[in-house]
């Protein structure tokens, strides 16, 4: 199971959202957050990410763009897309790449379901 959590997103508030909810059952992971895919990838080179959420539109490259890249840094890793962008051809290219889609908002709920996705592993 992942112990070592990257959460991309712009949005501050989104971040916070997520690793709150990820600490309430999973205290013990160790979080890192990055604003940008481009963060994102620099932190994947540097820490064995073992599971990344990552929204879409983001300044700079696109959330599937740095997924991507990521999934070809660490290919174990899971890529999980937390997107308002809910229109299928978004999920299928999201899947196509290798990554899950789970909509925005981000809810207690959300992130149920995100572990539950983790452990059907």
């Amino acid at each position: 199971m992942s112990n070592q959590v990257l959460i991309v997103d712009d949005s501050r508030v989104s971040r916070m959202l997520v690793r709150g909810y990820l600490e309430e059952s999973r205290p013990n992971w160790r979080y890192f957050e990055a604003s940008s895919g481009e963060d994102a990838i620099a932190l994947v080179q540097k820490e064995a990410i073992d599971l990344v959420t990552m929204d879409i539109n983001m300044p700079g490259i696109s959330g599937l763009a740095a997924g991507e890249r990521i999934l070809q840094l660490r290919p174990k890793a899971r890529v999980v897309v937390l997107s308002a962008n809910v229109q299928a051809n978004v999920r299928d290219k999201a899947e196509a790449l290798g990554m899950q889609f789970l909509p925005k908002p981000v809810t207690a709920a959300t992130i149920v379901r995100l572990l539950e996705m983790m452990e059907q592993e």
